[in-house]
């Protein structure tokens, strides 16, 4: 394969299936908007641990901003796309993009 038709690397954070879905997911919301721990929870169908074992590591990785507060007594979870996820992801999507156009398989 030439230096030309090298295919793109895929970000390893972005690339497992639950962080992809959760990233397309807060994607969709306004730069200074988030989404309760609960609501992400039931669109993703996913356990409150399993989420939160992928927000952690999306956390880590800068993609994620957690914000920990209450409404009353109440302790409720945001999470928002950090300016660096959003790029994290527009490079993800780009990548797949090109991965998709060079799979026709023609020389």
């Amino acid at each position: 394969m030439t230096a030309e038709k090298a295919l793109p690397e895929l970000d390893p954070v972005i690339h497992a299936q639950a962080r992809l879905r959760v990233v397309a997911a807060l994607n969709v919301l306004g730069d200074r908007d988030e989404m309760a721990f609960n609501s992400l929870k039931d669109l993703l169908g996913m356990t409150a641990g399993n989420l939160s074992v992928h927000l952690t590591k999306l956390e880590e990785a800068g993609y994620v901003r957690i914000n920990k507060t209450h409404r009353g007594r109440t302790p409720v979870t945001f999470a928002a796309l950090t300016g660096r996820g959003r790029l994290a992801f527009d490079d993800y999507t780009k990548a797949i993009r090109t991965l998709l156009d060079n799979a026709g398989g023609n020389p």
